[in-house]
């Protein structure tokens, strides 16, 4: 009997690997289109974030582009001590982190009031046009909105100074004075950004529990209180990510907007990290260079996650992981 019974075990045992495959291919054709749906994204990582990072060791050579990354001679880090030895190294790296930390403090609350303000309509009319009209913003490429904000605000025959002169007062360097400048550059970003944020806001939003309005209602809680106890609290989880992915991006800024707002004017302000390895990679031909200074500039946006993503969770918030 022992014997039968250990041999019917080992069977059972053999056998139960090839059942969870089967019940795990029959799960997969089952979803077989939502798989199918995974394969661009999946293609699109692979390709353009993963494939690149081998392009990471001619960070640590003397790289030409005629040898090719395995034929270029390896000199360790001696790129990096070029890099930290220049001046204007440490000008784009406080200019990288003055604009986005300005971004982060201005643009980043924004979308959030933007949603509370939208979630307090009751019109669905208005409601979704003036959803669809703080979309649009976000759809427009910045080299248009550079051609804007010049239309707007340049010294000679911008709209908004041609206003300020016809009140009888001086125009305002807007585009040409480096302090005027950045508030052009913020009040942008804000226009540009903030109502595709809200989406984000807009979906969290729908999963408060409906009761909660109704039972503050009972107790006299008017909308301001309501928005305060029971709609802040109710994403406060979706903000604390966001805000941990912003400062993940602290030290990474897009290329567009800085290079084609920003003139020789107000370059104390608008020279930063992607202009700076744009200028040094293509124009100058420094490929080595450029590539350590975006290896140094993706190692510290490492370090800023790892670090905001342990202060959330020491504050009991869920995190990233």
């Amino acid at each position: 009997m022992e014997h039968s019974s250990t041999t019917t075990s080992s069977k059972t045992t053999s056998t139960t690997p090839r059942v969870v495959k089967r019940r795990s291919a029959t799960g997969i054709w089952k979803d077989h289109q939502l798989y199918f749906l995974l394969l661009l994204p999946i293609a699109y990582f692979i390709l353009f974030k993963y494939v690149p990072m081998y392009g990471a060791a001619i960070a640590f050579q003397d790289y030409s582009i005629f040898k090719g990354v395995t034929g270029s001679e390896w000199i360790g880090f001696e790129n990096f001590r070029e890099l930290f030895a220049m001046s204007q190294f440490y000008e784009v790296v406080r200019n990288t982190l003055l604009l986005n930390l300005l971004d982060l403090v201005f643009s980043f609350p924004a979308p959030i009031i933007l949603a509370l303000l939208l979630n307090e309509l009751r019109v669905m009319w208005f409601k979704k046009t003036a959803q669809t009209l703080l979309y649009l913003p976000h759809f427009i490429s910045w080299i248009i909105i550079g051609g804007l904000v010049y239309q707007m605000f340049s010294n000679n025959g911008g709209l908004v100074n041609n206003l300020i002169t016809s009140l009888g007062f001086h125009s305002v360097p807007f585009l040409t004075e480096k302090n005027h400048w950045l508030l052009v550059y913020l009040g942008t970003g804000i226009w540009q950004s903030a109502g595709w944020g809200t989406i984000i806001y807009l979906a969290a939003l729908t999963g408060i529990n409906k009761e909660l309005y109704e039972a503050s209602e009972v107790d006299g809680a008017g909308r301001l209180k309501k928005m305060w106890h029971i709609t802040l609290p109710g994403i406060r989880s979706t903000i604390v990510v966001m805000l941990i992915m912003q400062l993940g991006h602290i030290m990474t800024i897009g290329f567009e907007r800085p290079f084609v707002m920003g003139n020789d004017l107000v370059k104390d302000y608008s020279e930063v990290i992607s202009t700076f390895v744009y200028k040094a990679g293509l124009q100058s031909a420094q490929f080595s260079l450029a590539t350590a200074m975006g290896l140094f500039q993706a190692l510290v946006g490492l370090v800023f996650v790892i670090a905001s993503n342990a202060i959330a969770k020491k504050f009991g918030e869920q995190g990233i992981w």
